[in-house]
């Protein structure tokens, strides 16, 4: 098969790579899309290497069930699938209290096993034995279904914020998890106000639903929220940038009893400071959202087969494999919304 495989630090190849085979309580899925995440990027541009190398990225996969190891029941071949991405023990704490994305043992696609950025992906029996296959609707294309796990990442924290109708709603950051934000964040009746830096992104997030745009290079934040709030702040605010700098920024525009997800993925060992006071007399709830669950992934498919929650302009560039380094390089620029890679 062909695959684009990362052997270090900028040093990504589209080559040919051995095809997976289905063992024992597995399945082997041919792909026909694959979401280009924020993560990847990252990894693509020498940021966070995985521990063992070479590896094949990509975690957002669609495709149809090419082949069954013994055991697997409930597929057919040629079914049209979506993978939850990542494989759990099925026993600790949290998988017993549906926290799976939390297991002790957790791996998954582009960590721990090769992932979606190739022709073929094999499923191991810990993504499956946990209903992480999950069948596409006939009507449903694979490039809407491929922005479920995405989508399911914003439906969690969604879960997390408690974010109920009438809530005011601050989104730091209008890249696309942003903009993933603000899609179920609207879906759940709330008051949106996404902020960033970049007219292009804000123009987008306006088009897209947001009540509220604010360029903060151009405007305070904080002062620009009393306003609209009537001097409170907000119920939520979601850091969808995982800057400490950035965090440390957002409490101010917590109300009291609001609370604050840290969504983006901050770097390793850079501390933020914070006032326990401002926690304790506001009664702050802080809260961080990582992943998902397959729950959230199953509720993410439905709610884009439902046409409830509208996917297809999150797309904004397709691409093939072998012009995968194109997409990093629009990526890195930040002149795409979402990219897919797609297969025939």
């Amino acid at each position: 098969m062909k695959a684009a495989v990362v052997y270090g630090k900028n040093d990504i190849r589209v080559e040919d790579y051995p095809t997976p085979k289905a063992g024992s309580g597995e399945i082997t899925v041919k792909i026909k899309a694959s979401g280009i995440c924020a993560t990847d990027v990252k990894t693509l541009l020498g940021q966070g290497l995985p521990k063992e190398l070479p590896t094949i990225l990509g975690h957002e996969v669609v495709g149809e069930i090419y082949e069954m190891g013994e055991g697997v029941k409930g597929f057919n071949l040629g079914e049209r699938v979506a993978v939850y991405p990542i494989a759990v023990c099925g026993e600790c704490y949290y998988c017993k209290n549906g926290h799976h994305n939390l297991c002790l043992k957790e791996f998954g696609l582009g960590h721990g096993i090769n992932g979606g950025f190739a022709e073929y992906v094999k499923l191991p029996a810990q993504i499956i034995n946990i209903g992480g296959v999950i069948k596409i609707p006939d009507e449903l294309s694979y490039e809407k279904a491929v922005i479920a796990e995405p989508l399911s990442c914003g439906i969690a924290a969604l879960r997390k914020n408690r974010v109920k109708p009438g809530d005011r709603v601050v989104i730091v950051g209008s890249g696309p998890m942003g903009l993933i934000h603000l899609k179920v964040s609207k879906w759940a009746g709330a008051t949106v106000i996404m902020a960033d830096v970049l007219d292009k992104r804000l123009k987008i997030a306006k088009q897209m639903g947001a009540d509220y745009c604010i360029n903060v290079s151009e405007a305070n934040l904080e002062e620009e929220l009393r306003k609209i709030t009537g001097g409170t702040g907000a119920e939520v605010v979601i850091t969808s940038l995982g800057i400490p700098k950035v965090i440390e920024d957002s409490y101010r525009l917590v109300r009291n009893g609001g609370i604050l997800n840290i969504f983006g993925g901050p770097p390793a060992g850079q501390p933020i400071t914070l006032d326990p006071r401002w926690v304790h007399y506001g009664e702050i709830t802080i809260t961080g959202s990582f992943a998902s669950t397959p729950d959230d992934f199953k509720k993410a498919l439905e709610l884009i087969a439902s046409g409830e929650i509208i996917v297809e302009d999150m797309i904004s560039d397709r691409f093939t494999l072998d012009n995968m380094l194109d997409a990093v390089e629009r990526a890195k620029n930040q002149d795409m919304i979402k990219g897919i890679v797609l297969f025939k």
